[in-house]
Protein backbone atom coordinates (compact mmCIF):
# COMPACT_ATOMS: atom_id res chain seq x y z
CA UNK A 1 0.00 0.00 0.00
CA UNK A 2 1.28 3.45 -0.91
CA UNK A 3 1.09 5.76 2.10
CA UNK A 4 2.64 8.77 0.39
CA UNK A 5 0.60 11.93 -0.15
CA UNK A 6 -0.22 13.12 -3.65
CA UNK A 7 1.30 16.47 -4.75
CA UNK A 8 -2.10 18.10 -4.23
CA UNK A 9 -2.34 16.68 -0.71
CA UNK A 10 1.16 17.86 0.11
CA UNK A 11 0.21 21.34 -1.08
CA UNK A 12 -2.92 21.24 1.09
CA UNK A 13 -0.89 20.11 4.10
CA UNK A 14 1.56 22.97 3.61
CA UNK A 15 -1.32 25.44 3.31
CA UNK A 16 -2.95 24.08 6.48
CA UNK A 17 0.37 24.26 8.33
CA UNK A 18 0.78 27.88 7.29
CA UNK A 19 -2.77 28.79 8.34
CA UNK A 20 -2.26 27.00 11.66
CA UNK A 21 1.01 28.80 12.34
CA UNK A 22 -0.51 32.21 11.67
CA UNK A 23 -3.50 31.38 13.88
CA UNK A 24 -1.24 30.38 16.77
CA UNK A 25 0.75 33.60 16.34
CA UNK A 26 -2.46 35.65 16.55
CA UNK A 27 -4.57 33.74 19.07
CA UNK A 28 -1.97 31.79 21.05
CA UNK A 29 -1.28 28.06 21.21
CA UNK A 30 -4.02 25.97 22.77
CA UNK A 31 -3.62 22.53 24.27
CA UNK A 32 -6.27 20.16 22.88
CA UNK A 33 -7.27 22.94 20.49
CA UNK A 34 -10.36 21.19 19.13
CA UNK A 35 -12.04 21.46 22.54
CA UNK A 36 -10.10 24.18 24.40
CA UNK A 37 -9.18 26.64 21.64
CA UNK A 38 -12.28 28.79 21.17
CA UNK A 39 -12.29 31.68 18.69
CA UNK A 40 -15.39 32.73 16.76
CA UNK A 41 -13.20 34.98 14.62
CA UNK A 42 -11.03 32.08 13.50
CA UNK A 43 -14.13 29.93 12.92
CA UNK A 44 -15.45 32.56 10.47
CA UNK A 45 -12.05 32.57 8.76
CA UNK A 46 -12.23 28.78 8.46
CA UNK A 47 -15.64 29.14 6.88
CA UNK A 48 -14.22 31.68 4.42
CA UNK A 49 -11.54 29.18 3.41
CA UNK A 50 -14.20 26.56 2.77
CA UNK A 51 -12.70 24.35 5.47
CA UNK A 52 -15.98 23.89 7.34
CA UNK A 53 -18.16 21.33 5.62
CA UNK A 54 -15.20 20.52 3.42
CA UNK A 55 -16.42 16.98 2.75
CA UNK A 56 -20.17 17.65 2.79
CA UNK A 57 -22.00 17.14 -0.50
CA UNK A 58 -22.07 20.23 -2.70
CA UNK A 59 -25.88 20.26 -2.78
CA UNK A 60 -25.82 21.07 0.94
CA UNK A 61 -23.28 23.86 0.54
CA UNK A 62 -20.28 21.69 1.29
CA UNK A 63 -17.02 21.40 -0.57
CA UNK A 64 -17.58 17.88 -1.86
CA UNK A 65 -13.91 17.13 -1.15
CA UNK A 66 -12.57 13.67 -0.26
CA UNK A 67 -12.55 12.85 3.49
CA UNK A 68 -8.75 12.55 3.53
CA UNK A 69 -8.49 16.30 2.88
CA UNK A 70 -10.31 17.06 6.13
CA UNK A 71 -7.95 14.71 7.97
CA UNK A 72 -4.92 16.52 6.55
CA UNK A 73 -6.23 19.95 7.52
CA UNK A 74 -7.46 18.85 10.93
CA UNK A 75 -4.19 17.20 11.85
CA UNK A 76 -2.16 20.30 11.09
CA UNK A 77 -4.53 22.67 12.91
CA UNK A 78 -4.85 20.54 16.04
CA UNK A 79 -1.18 19.54 16.19
CA UNK A 80 -0.18 23.21 16.09
CA UNK A 81 -2.77 24.28 18.67
CA UNK A 82 -4.93 26.52 16.45
CA UNK A 83 -8.28 27.51 18.06
CA UNK A 84 -10.85 25.51 16.07
CA UNK A 85 -13.28 24.60 18.86
CA UNK A 86 -15.98 27.12 17.89
CA UNK A 87 -16.68 25.19 14.68
CA UNK A 88 -15.38 21.68 15.31
CA UNK A 89 -18.44 19.96 16.83
CA UNK A 90 -20.84 21.32 14.22
CA UNK A 91 -18.53 20.44 11.35
CA UNK A 92 -17.80 16.98 12.73
CA UNK A 93 -21.26 15.93 13.92
CA UNK A 94 -24.16 18.35 13.70
CA UNK A 95 -23.83 19.11 10.00
CA UNK A 96 -23.51 15.46 8.93
CA UNK A 97 -26.44 14.55 11.22
CA UNK A 98 -28.66 17.20 9.64
CA UNK A 99 -27.60 16.10 6.16
CA UNK A 100 -28.43 12.46 6.97
CA UNK A 101 -31.58 12.84 9.07
CA UNK A 102 -32.79 16.44 8.88
CA UNK A 103 -35.65 17.74 6.80
CA UNK A 104 -34.94 20.13 3.90
CA UNK A 105 -36.28 23.10 5.88
CA UNK A 106 -33.94 22.25 8.79
CA UNK A 107 -30.99 21.95 6.44
CA UNK A 108 -31.84 25.30 4.90
CA UNK A 109 -32.23 26.93 8.31
CA UNK A 110 -29.13 25.60 10.11
CA UNK A 111 -26.44 24.47 7.66
CA UNK A 112 -25.47 27.92 6.29
CA UNK A 113 -24.59 29.24 9.78
CA UNK A 114 -22.43 26.19 10.41
CA UNK A 115 -20.67 26.51 7.06
CA UNK A 116 -19.89 30.20 7.60
CA UNK A 117 -18.53 29.56 11.11
CA UNK A 118 -21.03 32.03 12.55
CA UNK A 119 -22.95 29.58 14.76
CA UNK A 120 -21.52 27.46 17.55
CA UNK A 121 -23.18 24.22 18.64
CA UNK A 122 -22.96 22.17 21.81
CA UNK A 123 -24.08 18.57 22.32
CA UNK A 124 -26.55 17.79 25.10
CA UNK A 125 -25.67 14.17 25.66
CA UNK A 126 -24.12 13.17 29.02
CA UNK A 127 -26.07 13.38 32.26
CA UNK A 128 -25.04 13.00 35.92
CA UNK A 129 -26.30 9.39 35.94
CA UNK A 130 -25.83 8.64 32.25
CA UNK A 131 -22.29 9.28 31.12
CA UNK A 132 -21.06 6.49 28.89
CA UNK A 133 -24.46 4.75 29.11
CA UNK A 134 -26.50 6.84 26.72
CA UNK A 135 -29.56 4.61 27.12
CA UNK A 136 -29.73 5.68 30.77
CA UNK A 137 -30.54 9.33 30.05
CA UNK A 138 -33.64 10.80 31.66
CA UNK A 139 -33.96 14.36 30.28
CA UNK A 140 -37.49 14.40 28.90
CA UNK A 141 -39.21 16.19 26.06
CA UNK A 142 -42.97 15.92 26.36
CA UNK A 143 -45.16 16.73 23.38
CA UNK A 144 -47.59 19.58 23.95
CA UNK A 145 -49.37 20.44 20.72
CA UNK A 146 -46.86 21.83 18.27
CA UNK A 147 -44.11 22.11 20.91
CA UNK A 148 -41.87 19.94 23.04
CA UNK A 149 -41.57 20.83 26.73
CA UNK A 150 -38.10 19.87 27.96
CA UNK A 151 -37.10 19.16 31.56
CA UNK A 152 -33.85 17.67 32.83
CA UNK A 153 -30.13 18.19 33.24
CA UNK A 154 -27.06 17.70 31.09
CA UNK A 155 -23.43 17.80 32.19
CA UNK A 156 -20.00 18.02 30.52
CA UNK A 157 -21.70 20.06 27.80
CA UNK A 158 -18.72 21.72 26.16
CA UNK A 159 -19.38 25.37 25.21
CA UNK A 160 -22.88 25.34 26.63
CA UNK A 161 -22.24 28.87 27.89
CA UNK A 162 -21.39 30.32 24.46
CA UNK A 163 -23.22 28.03 22.03
CA UNK A 164 -26.04 29.26 19.83
CA UNK A 165 -27.70 25.84 19.63
CA UNK A 166 -27.76 22.63 21.62
CA UNK A 167 -28.17 19.37 19.74
CA UNK A 168 -30.12 17.67 22.52
CA UNK A 169 -30.37 13.93 23.02
CA UNK A 170 -33.45 13.36 25.16
CA UNK A 171 -36.23 10.94 25.97
CA UNK A 172 -39.62 11.43 24.34
CA UNK A 173 -41.04 8.12 25.57
CA UNK A 174 -40.50 5.76 28.50
CA UNK A 175 -42.19 2.83 26.77
CA UNK A 176 -40.19 -0.24 25.80
CA UNK A 177 -36.46 -0.98 26.25
CA UNK A 178 -34.11 1.85 27.34
CA UNK A 179 -32.69 2.30 23.84
CA UNK A 180 -36.13 3.16 22.54
CA UNK A 181 -37.88 6.45 23.13
CA UNK A 182 -34.76 8.55 22.49
CA UNK A 183 -34.99 11.59 20.20
CA UNK A 184 -32.75 14.39 18.92
CA UNK A 185 -34.02 17.96 19.12
CA UNK A 186 -32.38 21.27 18.17
CA UNK A 187 -32.68 23.71 21.07
CA UNK A 188 -31.74 27.41 20.67
CA UNK A 189 -29.68 28.26 23.74
CA UNK A 190 -31.44 31.59 24.28
CA UNK A 191 -34.76 29.81 24.92
CA UNK A 192 -36.35 30.73 28.30
CA UNK A 193 -35.92 28.10 30.99
CA UNK A 194 -32.30 27.19 30.19
CA UNK A 195 -29.70 27.71 32.92
CA UNK A 196 -26.01 27.16 32.14
CA UNK A 197 -23.42 26.73 34.88
CA UNK A 198 -19.80 26.59 33.65
CA UNK A 199 -17.53 24.09 35.40
CA UNK A 200 -13.94 25.21 36.03
CA UNK A 201 -11.76 22.12 35.84
CA UNK A 202 -8.29 21.47 37.24
CA UNK A 203 -6.70 22.95 34.11
CA UNK A 204 -8.63 26.25 34.65
CA UNK A 205 -10.66 25.66 31.47
CA UNK A 206 -14.37 26.49 31.63
CA UNK A 207 -15.78 24.91 28.50
CA UNK A 208 -17.48 22.07 30.40
CA UNK A 209 -20.92 23.13 31.59
CA UNK A 210 -23.96 21.92 33.46
CA UNK A 211 -27.15 22.77 31.58
CA UNK A 212 -30.55 22.73 33.30
CA UNK A 213 -33.81 22.65 31.33
CA UNK A 214 -36.95 23.76 33.16
CA UNK A 215 -40.15 23.76 31.09
CA UNK A 216 -38.17 24.75 28.01
CA UNK A 217 -40.51 25.03 25.04
CA UNK A 218 -39.14 24.23 21.60
CA UNK A 219 -41.09 23.99 18.32
CA UNK A 220 -41.89 20.38 17.45
CA UNK A 221 -40.42 20.91 13.99
CA UNK A 222 -36.97 21.09 15.65
CA UNK A 223 -37.10 17.29 16.01
CA UNK A 224 -34.39 15.70 13.85
CA UNK A 225 -35.21 12.35 12.34
CA UNK A 226 -37.71 9.93 13.83
CA UNK A 227 -39.28 10.64 17.20
CA UNK A 228 -38.36 7.98 19.74
CA UNK A 229 -36.07 6.17 17.33
CA UNK A 230 -32.90 8.26 17.33
CA UNK A 231 -30.56 5.90 19.18
CA UNK A 232 -29.05 4.70 15.90
CA UNK A 233 -28.73 8.31 14.75
CA UNK A 234 -26.75 9.15 17.90
CA UNK A 235 -24.57 6.07 17.52
CA UNK A 236 -23.71 7.25 14.02
CA UNK A 237 -22.75 10.62 15.48
CA UNK A 238 -20.41 8.90 17.91
CA UNK A 239 -18.74 7.09 15.02
CA UNK A 240 -17.75 10.56 13.71
CA UNK A 241 -16.68 11.66 17.20
CA UNK A 242 -14.59 8.67 18.24
CA UNK A 243 -12.65 7.88 15.08
CA UNK A 244 -11.25 11.28 14.14
CA UNK A 245 -7.75 12.74 14.03
CA UNK A 246 -8.59 14.88 17.08
CA UNK A 247 -8.30 11.72 19.18
CA UNK A 248 -4.66 11.24 18.17
CA UNK A 249 -2.88 14.60 18.02
CA UNK A 250 -4.52 16.63 20.80
CA UNK A 251 -1.22 17.06 22.66
CA UNK A 252 1.17 16.80 19.72
CA UNK A 253 2.38 20.36 20.30
CA UNK A 254 3.58 19.35 23.77
CA UNK A 255 5.29 16.31 22.26
CA UNK A 256 7.15 18.54 19.81
CA UNK A 257 8.28 20.78 22.68
CA UNK A 258 9.49 17.75 24.65
CA UNK A 259 11.46 16.41 21.68
CA UNK A 260 13.56 19.58 21.72
CA UNK A 261 14.52 18.90 25.35
CA UNK A 262 14.79 15.12 25.31
CA UNK A 263 18.20 13.59 26.03
CA UNK A 264 18.55 11.54 22.87
CA UNK A 265 22.01 10.38 23.90
CA UNK A 266 20.17 8.02 26.26
CA UNK A 267 19.20 4.82 24.45
CA UNK A 268 16.14 4.42 26.68
CA UNK A 269 14.86 7.84 25.66
CA UNK A 270 15.44 7.06 22.00
CA UNK A 271 13.54 3.81 22.44
CA UNK A 272 10.59 5.63 24.02
CA UNK A 273 10.53 8.19 21.22
CA UNK A 274 10.56 5.34 18.71
CA UNK A 275 7.57 3.76 20.46
CA UNK A 276 5.65 7.02 20.39
CA UNK A 277 6.51 7.68 16.74
CA UNK A 278 5.30 4.17 15.93
CA UNK A 279 2.12 4.87 17.90
CA UNK A 280 1.46 8.00 15.87
CA UNK A 281 1.81 6.07 12.65
CA UNK A 282 -0.43 3.23 13.80
CA UNK A 283 -3.02 5.69 15.07
CA UNK A 284 -2.97 7.58 11.79
CA UNK A 285 -3.61 4.34 9.88
CA UNK A 286 -6.58 3.58 12.16
CA UNK A 287 -8.00 7.08 11.73
CA UNK A 288 -7.46 6.93 7.96
CA UNK A 289 -9.41 3.68 7.78
CA UNK A 290 -12.27 5.36 9.65
CA UNK A 291 -12.17 8.41 7.41
CA UNK A 292 -12.17 6.32 4.23
CA UNK A 293 -14.98 4.08 5.49
CA UNK A 294 -12.76 1.00 5.46
CA UNK A 295 -13.14 0.12 9.15
CA UNK A 296 -15.85 -2.30 10.33
CA UNK A 297 -18.97 -0.72 11.82
CA UNK A 298 -18.34 0.05 15.48
CA UNK A 299 -14.55 -0.16 15.11
CA UNK A 300 -14.21 3.53 15.97
CA UNK A 301 -14.34 2.32 19.59
CA UNK A 302 -11.00 0.57 19.04
CA UNK A 303 -9.58 3.57 17.18
CA UNK A 304 -10.60 5.93 19.98
CA UNK A 305 -9.24 3.59 22.65
CA UNK A 306 -5.83 3.17 20.97
CA UNK A 307 -5.40 6.82 20.05
CA UNK A 308 -6.40 8.34 23.40
CA UNK A 309 -4.26 5.86 25.34
CA UNK A 310 -1.42 6.85 23.03
CA UNK A 311 -2.04 10.50 23.97
CA UNK A 312 -1.79 9.50 27.62
CA UNK A 313 1.61 7.90 26.93
CA UNK A 314 2.68 11.10 25.16
CA UNK A 315 1.72 13.10 28.26
CA UNK A 316 3.81 10.80 30.45
CA UNK A 317 6.81 11.28 28.15
CA UNK A 318 6.37 15.07 28.22
CA UNK A 319 6.13 15.06 32.02
CA UNK A 320 9.30 13.00 32.42
CA UNK A 321 11.16 15.15 29.92
CA UNK A 322 10.25 18.43 31.61
CA UNK A 323 10.88 16.93 35.03
CA UNK A 324 10.39 19.22 38.03
CA UNK A 325 9.55 22.10 35.71
CA UNK A 326 6.32 20.30 34.84
CA UNK A 327 5.13 20.86 38.42
CA UNK A 328 5.29 24.65 38.02
CA UNK A 329 2.19 26.20 36.47
CA UNK A 330 2.55 26.87 32.75
CA UNK A 331 0.78 26.03 29.52
CA UNK A 332 2.71 22.75 29.54
CA UNK A 333 1.42 21.89 33.01
CA UNK A 334 -2.09 22.80 31.91
CA UNK A 335 -1.84 20.41 28.98
CA UNK A 336 -0.52 17.60 31.17
CA UNK A 337 -3.35 18.03 33.65
CA UNK A 338 -5.80 17.56 30.81
CA UNK A 339 -4.38 14.13 29.95
CA UNK A 340 -6.73 12.04 32.18
CA UNK A 341 -9.64 13.34 30.12
CA UNK A 342 -8.44 11.74 26.89
CA UNK A 343 -9.61 8.26 27.82
CA UNK A 344 -12.87 9.52 29.37
CA UNK A 345 -14.34 12.00 26.86
CA UNK A 346 -16.50 10.34 24.24
CA UNK A 347 -16.71 7.13 26.28
CA UNK A 348 -14.23 5.58 28.68
CA UNK A 349 -11.68 3.03 27.52
CA UNK A 350 -13.52 0.31 29.44
CA UNK A 351 -16.73 1.13 27.58
CA UNK A 352 -14.84 1.20 24.28
CA UNK A 353 -13.46 -2.28 24.96
CA UNK A 354 -16.95 -3.55 25.78
CA UNK A 355 -18.29 -2.11 22.52
CA UNK A 356 -15.43 -3.66 20.58
CA UNK A 357 -15.94 -7.06 22.20
CA UNK A 358 -19.71 -7.21 21.93
CA UNK A 359 -20.55 -5.30 18.74
CA UNK A 360 -17.47 -5.89 16.58
CA UNK A 361 -16.08 -9.24 17.72
CA UNK A 362 -19.48 -10.66 18.70
CA UNK A 363 -18.31 -11.92 22.09
CA UNK A 364 -21.02 -12.96 24.56
CA UNK A 365 -21.95 -10.67 27.41
CA UNK A 366 -20.76 -11.74 30.83
CA UNK A 367 -23.71 -13.28 32.70
CA UNK A 368 -24.93 -11.32 35.71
Amino acid sequence: MDFTWTPEQLELRDQAREVAGKAVARFGRHNDAWINGFSKEFAVEMGGLGWIGLTWPAEFGGGGRPPIDRLIIGEELIAAGAPIAAMWFADRQMGPALISYGRPDQQEAFLPGILSGETTWCIGMSEPNAGSDLAGLTTQAARDGDEFVINGQKIWTSFGEVADYCYLICRTSTEGPPHQGISEIIVPMDTPGIEVRPITDITTNRHFCEVFFTDVRVPADHLVGLEGNAFKQTMRQLEHERGGIDRLVSNHALYSMALERADTTDARVRQEIARLETGYRLGRVLVTREVLGQAPRGFSAATKCFCTEHEWRVAEFVARTFGAEATLWSDVTQGLLYAPGYTIMGGTSDIMRNILGERVLGLPREPR
